[in-house]
């Protein structure tokens, strides 16, 4: 399911994404109940969507965390639309925004520890894979880390125009890789069978039914007899034992995807003048 962020109204969602105009706490009444606030929601939400995912998203659902009911909730946050726009941004702050210090022989490293820390924040919430990234939040944290990628691919000293053009190469091929894992890991709950038994019983029923099937597609049988993917350069840490196939598969081919952007990153800094 795909959501697109900027749906409410433009001038109230920045203000609340910026902080321009927060409306002042309500007087405390005689009741025990504490004073409602955005963050307050905002952190509701955030919880509700980590733990349930982006359907159980409703202005009820988050009053019920709160034990507020969603008429009250509406004196700070318009409505779903806008609050979407806010936890978006508001989980944005938990990325770094600064790495050991880039320079022209030393990119690599700040660029690849940027590509997991973006890879390990979107399997926490995994739900922000849901956002469409045809429309932007515009908030500062979602800046604050476009911000920090442009500052880090600079330090190639390729051209501002190239710099711009991986920056849409890079947070797309992130985000990728953090799909297939995030699915990794929900596909065993949501299916009922693991990755051993899926696979075991799919590949007894397609040599059945397809007994050519090798030479109906060799290139696709010929990787496979060629053996495992040759490792990269760059190191990996030791894989979970607890890890799925299917996340292990999507961690190495991250990985290795990542260093051969890299490498063609290295390739475009030795053609220029």
């Amino acid at each position: 399911m795909v959501v697109f962020a900027g749906q409410g109204d433009p001038h109230r969602s920045l203000s609340l994404l910026w902080r321009a105009d927060a409306p002042p706490p309500k007087r405390g009444g005689p009741g025990p109940k504490p004073r409602l606030s955005v963050d307050a929601i905002v952190s509701a939400a955030v919880a509700l969507a980590d733990e349930e995912g982006m359907a159980a998203l409703s202005m009820r659902a988050v009053g019920d965390r709160l034990g507020r009911t969603a008429m009250a909730l509406y004196t700070y946050v318009p409505g779903k639309s806008e609050l979407l726009d806010l936890m978006y941004d508001a989980v944005h702050a938990e990325l770094p925004t600064a790495y050991p210090e880039s320079a022209p022989d030393n990119w690599r490293a700040p660029l690849t520890a940027w590509a997991g820390d973006v890879l390990e924040f979107s399997v926490r919430h995994p739900w922000v894979l849901q956002v469409s990234q045809a429309r932007p939040v515009l908030g500062p944290h979602e800046y604050a880390g476009l911000d920090t990628l442009i500052t880090l691919l600079r330090a190639t000293g390729l051209a501002a125009g190239v710099v711009r053009r991986l920056v849409g190469t890079l947070f797309p091929f992130v985000r990728g890789s953090a799909q297939t894992v995030a699915d990794a890991r929900l596909a065993a709950t949501a299916t009922g069978s693991s990755d051993a038994e899926w696979w075991a019983a799919r590949s007894a029923a397609l040599l059945e039914l397809v007994p050519d099937f090798a030479e109906r597609f060799p290139a696709v049988s010929g990787l496979e007899a060629e053996g495992p993917v040759e490792p990269h350069p760059d190191p990996d840490p030791a894989p979970d034992a607890d890890m799925s196939y299917l996340e292990r598969e999507a961690r190495e081919t991250f990985r290795v995807g990542l260093g051969v952007l890299l490498d063609g990153i290295e390739a475009a800094r030795a053609r220029r003048p």
